[in-house]
């Protein structure tokens, strides 16, 4: 069963996928996670064998994988019945963007293309530096992302990175330290006082309302609902730690912080 480089990969989340494809390297896999949608065609190449935190076992034996990849401790328990089942697993538990940087370059020298893989990097890290480095007009915006709005989550690692790349500042820099959700956990008057110019909404898997955001005690002073500037980025773009992040999600971020004046 043991092959190097493995033939027969399960992703269980999204970004391990998206980053086999960018490398060429699709054949390889033989399951995905339900929420793998990046490229579209995975939707109709791959059979889906698991959601985030539970999966089919016995359906993930089945397809007889030399190596199955998993993301944190949110999986840890799918990850610990593999592991008794005798399979090999890499989890990953990238938080910041030079963790995603490492998971590409990781993913590519275990499927024999390790060059490819520093390659793709790289261009990431050059597609990054220019748009840290473009010009922007007036201050930067100070920029309140929400992950989840019951209770309000904030400070993911490499969203908050990504928000400076962007040209903008988090309103809430110190949460991004904290891995674990539970811990970016903030009371509605922190918020109110951070006084966002922007808010960035994306509730993990469901739509954003503005209109609930807007009407929260108190949050009518708040700059960013003053002015409306509230704006939705999808989840699939922005809350997986991989390459849709850096290139749709980094996007998407800018686009918002600087909409183009007609």
């Amino acid at each position: 069963m043991h092959h190097f480089p493995p033939r027969r990969i399960v992703c269980l989340t999204e970004e391990t996928v998206e980053t086999l494809y960018l490398l060429g390297e699709q054949d390889r896999i033989v399951g995905v996670s339900g929420y793998a949608v990046r490229p579209p065609q995975v939707r109709r190449e791959k059979p889906r064998v698991a959601a985030f935190i539970s999966a089919d076992i016995p359906k993930i034996l089945a397809l007889e994988p030399d190596l199955v990849l998993a993301f944190s401790d949110l999986q840890a328990d799918i990850v610990a019945d593999l592991v008794r089942a005798g399979v090999d697993v890499h989890v990953f538990n990238q938080r910041d963007v030079a963790g995603i940087f490492a998971m590409i370059r990781t993913l590519g020298a275990m499927v024999g293309a390790a060059e490819r893989a520093d390659q793709l990097a790289r261009d990431f890290e050059q597609r990054l530096a220019a748009i840290a480095a473009q010009p922007r007009p007036g201050s930067r915006p100070k920029v309140y992302f929400e992950e989840w709005d019951d209770p309000l989550i904030s400070g993911i690692g490499w969203v908050s990175e990504l928000i400076e790349i962007a040209g903008g500042d988090d309103a809430l820099p110190d949460l991004r330290r904290h891995q674990a959700a539970k811990d970016r956990i903030i009371a509605p008057e922190v918020v109110r006082e951070a006084a966002p110019e922007v808010i960035l909404a994306s509730w993990c898997g469901k739509k954003v309302v503005p209109d609930r955001i807007r009407k929260r005690d108190g949050w009518s002073d708040i700059p960013a609902v003053r002015n409306d500037r509230i704006v939705e980025i999808k989840s699939t773009i922005i809350l997986q730690p991989g390459p849709a992040a850096l290139t749709d999600g980094l996007d998407a971020i800018v686009a918002a912080l600087w909409p183009q004046r007609d």
